[in-house]
């Protein structure tokens, strides 16, 4: 993915990324004002040896002197030291739960060893580590003993007892909430980048260049009155969703534009993807700039121009193909205008045999010298194969996908079918495309708004 897809997830799913990040803020303050808190006290203990005069024997005596420093750390640990240490101070605990307590660390290079305890008691704490150093001395000095030099070489003093800690170590405030910050932050952008890797919806143009090379020739805006009137063309002639089949019209018209006479099929992957409202109202389009248009549908299982052009669909396409009517009773004449309609007639038990017989070859063929543009509304590609069986007599086909419902498998599946019959596909039309959000598409990307003249001011 590039940059500029990336930018469109975070600002897709912006508020599910502020939402963790809050939830994860919360999180941190509750945290920190609910947990116990901790203080931390610290002993030093300083570490030297006795003997030596000139300078080398200084310096083995400061090497040896560190090398013991850090077995001396690891000695606080012991139960030598803690048993001694727990009686002293007459707690009643074990050895192994006060060693989680106490820790011990000798600073590189040094002979100094640093005893640390952290305790919600913070006198406590400054008590233990002060005892422990005493104790770790005490042991130290009864190891290092021999008999045969009854003064141990090795000497330890604290120089520093443990002072009582004022301010907590933890919680700490400030961090608490700045990790939270980030980790909800973190979490957020994760789960915003794996909703997109699971949605394999087409939300537009994107999408479809990774399935098919052919272009996009137009995209119709969603209307949620496309029920109430599917011919917006004739209900709502100057509004954007109308626009947007006026450009659709002039895409159209450069495709195969060394044609004079051309024939497509208007198709889909699914139902309810717009593929009827989108060839009605096409051909109205084209009928409007002045073009002879027939509309035919071709769709004879789920026929719907009839209905949404308004005229009689008793007598149509299947009656021509079957001799039962001939195609001049067949063709109703939109109004006055230059729009002729073929519906689809009875239902048939056939469909795909009837749209791939030879009858339908030579009616595609005469329809073709007769039209300047002919619109084919068959029914979607993934249920039946009348749309290919059709789409390959016809030699080209609209697919149309609707952004948000269409899912890439499906398109995919849908330009495979066509591709299986060698029938092309000539352009892909975008339907449903939202106007709001972040998968807005301006109007200005496929044509342009009008809008009503405002009274003057007086």
């Amino acid at each position: 993915m590039e940059l500029q897809d990336y930018l469109l997830i975070l600002r897709k799913n912006w508020w599910l990324i502020l939402l963790a990040t809050m939830v994860g803020a919360t999180a941190a303050v509750a945290y920190s004002v609910t947990a116990t808190p901790s203080y931390t006290a610290s002993a030093k203990v300083f570490v030297s040896t006795s003997g030596g005069d000139s300078v080398s024997e200084l310096q083995q005596g400061n090497t040896f002197t560190q090398q013991r420093v850090t077995t001396y750390a690891q000695l606080v640990k012991t139960a030598a030291v803690l048993q001694p240490t727990i009686e002293a101070l007459g707690i009643d605990t074990s050895v192994v739960s006060l060693r989680e307590a106490v820790s011990a660390s000798a600073p590189l290079n040094t002979t100094v060893l640093d005893i640390t305890v952290t305790n919600a008691d913070p006198v406590f704490a400054a008590s233990l580590a002060t005892t422990t150093a005493n104790a770790l001395i005490d042991v130290v000095e009864d190891i290092e003993t021999t008999e045969a030099n009854t003064e141990s070489p090795v000497s330890l003093s604290i120089v520093q007892e443990a002072e009582v800690p004022f301010e907590p170590t933890s919680p700490r405030l400030p961090l608490n909430v700045a990790l939270g910050l980030l980790l909800g932050l973190a979490i957020g952008m994760g789960t915003a980048l794996l909703r997109h890797a699971l949605d394999t919806r087409v939300r537009g143009e994107r999408e479809v260049e990774l399935i098919t090379e052919k272009p996009v020739i137009g995209g119709i805006v969603f209307d949620p009155k496309a029920k109430e009137r599917p011919l917006v063309l004739h209900s709502d002639p100057r509004s954007p969703l109308a626009e947007s089949f006026r450009t659709l019209r002039t895409n159209l018209q450069f495709l195969d534009a060394g044609k004079r006479h051309r024939s497509f099929v208007v198709t889909s992957s699914l139902p309810g993807e717009g593929k009827s409202t989108t060839a009605a109202n096409l051909a109205i389009a084209l009928s409007d700039a002045g073009a002879r248009v027939l509309l035919v549908g071709a769709d004879l299982r789920r026929p719907k121009t009839a209905q949404y052009m308004g005229i009689e669909g008793g007598v149509g396409l299947t009656d021509v193909l079957v001799g039962r009517a001939p195609l001049a009773d067949a063709t109703q004449q939109w109004g006055r205008t230059s729009l002729y309609l073929l519906p689809a007639g009875t239902i048939p038990p056939n469909p795909s045999e009837l749209l791939g017989s030879t009858t339908m070859a030579d009616l595609i063929e005469r329809l073709r010298g007769e039209y300047d543009v002919v619109l084919y509304d068959s029914p979607p590609l993934l249920p039946v194969t009348d749309a290919a069986v059709l789409a390959r007599l016809v030699g080209g086909s609209l697919l149309v996908v609707a952004t948000g419902r269409t899912r890439r498998p499906q398109l995919e599946a849908a330009v495979d079918a066509l591709e299986n019959v060698e029938a092309p596909v000539s352009g892909v039309v975008l339907t449903m495309l939202q106007t709001k959000g972040a998968d807005a598409y301006g109007y200005g990307r496929y044509g342009y708004t009008y809008e009503e003249p405002s009274a003057k001011k007086k």
